[in-house]
Formats: structure tokens, sequence, C-alpha cells
């Protein structure tokens, strides 16, 4: 199975990396649009280097797209219509339009279409689910220093969009109401951002990102009926705090497991994840239909801001 890197920046030679230690895949080469970093993690890796993205359509399998957001339709329209398999990091696209068309386009032609919300593959996040029944309240916080790299986008789509994804997932069920509140300190579009999503079940999730903090912060909380769960995803470290009886006088009525978790690299499982499911054919656990609908939200977030 041949495989190739589309973007090899801060998060792209990662890609490259982990590729490259799999076995059973052969690391087939790297493409950057800045040939010097292109040549540097290629020969770092002992692969090839390629600064035109189509010259690996019909010599790969598959492949990772790790280019600027707005890029991502274009350069995944390419490969998926030829027929090899994508894994997009997040977010799928930056318009839901273009992000049904690759939908429709893998679905046809039968291939993998994963994207790349790789907090799906956090331990403590799989560990959590465990735990999850049905959430009253959930409040999520990510928070870290400005990148001038991500700029283009703001902090909804560059960030929140995790925790989004994550929310819906635990939730499954129909946003009914949004509340948004946010601000450009640093950049063109929204350097912070709080949204407050209620659903069709009852559920509430108030959900916080923001790239204007010195320190880097990323919890979610989860509370329901006799549980409250606490998860670290930095750490991966996880505490579920649960009532052990009908009436609570005292701490001692309330049972503290705290799993322990072998921390993992999130993005080595993922991509595992990818490879398997394009040899076995198996649905990925993070389908374009997520990514897209991840998007829908973002996107109305992003329309009631209006900044």
């Amino acid at each position: 199975m041949k495989i190739g890197v589309i973007g090899v920046g801060s998060l792209g030679q990662h890609h490259a990396r982990i590729y490259s230690q799999i076995q059973g895949v052969e690391f087939f080469g790297v493409c950057d649009a800045d040939e010097k970093q292109s040549r540097k993690i290629a020969k770092n890796l002992g692969t090839q280097s390629f600064t035109d993205y189509k010259e690996l359509i019909g010599k790969v399998d598959a492949v990772s797209i790790v280019v600027p957001t707005p890029l991502h339709y274009t350069v995944a329209k390419d490969f998926l219509s030829e027929g090899i398999h994508c894994l997009v990091e997040k977010p799928i696209t930056d318009n839901v339009s273009h992000a049904e068309e690759l939908l429709k386009i893998a679905n046809e032609k039968n291939l993998v279409l994963q994207i790349g919300h790789i907090e799906r593959f956090n331990t403590a996040v799989i560990e959590a689910q465990k735990y999850i029944k049905e959430p009253k309240f959930i409040e999520a916080q990510r928070l870290g220093p400005y990148n001038p790299r991500s700029a283009h986008i703001g902090v909804v789509m560059d960030l929140m969009i995790h925790d989004i994804d994550i929310i819906l997932t635990l939730v499954n069920s129909k946003i009914v109401q949004m509340d948004v509140i946010g601000a450009k300190v640093l950049s063109k579009n929204e350097d912070i951002a709080n949204v407050r999503l209620k659903f069709e079940n009852g559920c509430v999730a108030n959900i916080s990102a923001s790239r204007v903090s010195i320190d880097k912060f990323r919890k979610i909380r989860i509370f329901q009926d006799d549980t409250y769960i606490s998860l670290d995803y930095a750490d991966q470290k996880l505490k579920i705090y649960k009532k052990k009886s009908e009436v609570v006088t005292s701490m001692s009525d309330i049972v503290i497991i705290k799993p322990k978790l072998k921390t993992e690299e999130p993005l080595k499982k993922e991509l595992e994840h990818f490879v398997n499911c394009v040899k076995t054919g198996k649905t990925p656990l993070v389908t374009g239909e997520h990514g897209r609908d991840a998007l829908e939200v973002v996107i109305e977030i992003l329309e009631k801001l209006k900044l």
C-alpha cells in the first residue's frame, strides 16, 4: 500500500514521520509548495520529494492532505476523482457545498474519506465514552497561544471545531438553539469565542475557545444523572465521580474512578486507523459525514458572529 503526504508543514511533517514507521505501508513521498521543506522532510525520512501534488496521482493508493483549509477541497477532489483514498485534516473544507461534493465522489467510488478530528483518537476520550450515557450539561474549554499560521481562519474553525465534533458525537441530538459571542483581538478573524448549544433532547453545551491565552488548556466536563466526568485532552487523563447512594450526605457517598490510561499519540492511532480502513474497507471512525456535520455547526456559528 503506497501512501503520500500533501503538505509537510508543522502538522504534515508528523503525518510523514508516522507513515514512515507503519508496517505494511510503502511511504511513497511527500509534497509541499515549499521545495526546501519538502526536500528536508523527504531526506530525513528516506523518501521522495515533490512540489506538485498531481505528480502523486496514479502512483499512490492513499494520501493525507495537510494543506491550508482553503485548499482542502481542490486537492481532495483531485485525488478522490482518481480513485485515491483520502485523510483530510479538519475542517473537511471551508464550506458545506464543497464538503457535500467530496462526500458524493467518495461514496460513488467507494473510497475512504476520513477527517482529521484527532481528539476522537485520544485515549481519554475513548475511555470516557464507556461512562457517558445521557449528558445533561457539557462544558468545554480550549485555550492556547496565538499562531500566525492559522490566521487565515478564526478560532471557531481552527480550534472549537474539535469540541463541536466530540459533543455532536456524545449528544447525538439535533441542535435547536445557539447563542454566540466572540471578538477579534490579534487577527482579522475571531480569536476568542463562546458558544452555547441547546439540543432537542434537553442537553446544553457551553463551549469556549481562545487563541489569545499564554497557557494551553484543553478540557471537557460532562454532567449526567448520577455522574460527573472530567477529561483533560492534553494529559489524556480522566476522572469519573459517581453517586453511590440515592442521597449524598458526604464524599463517602461518591466513588471517584481514575482509569489507568496508557498515553498514546492520538495522531499515530488516527493514521493507523486510516491505513486499516483502506486495507479492509471498513468505515472510518470519523467519516466525511462527521466532518460535514461539524462544519455545518461552525458555519452557523460564524454567520451568527458576523464580526
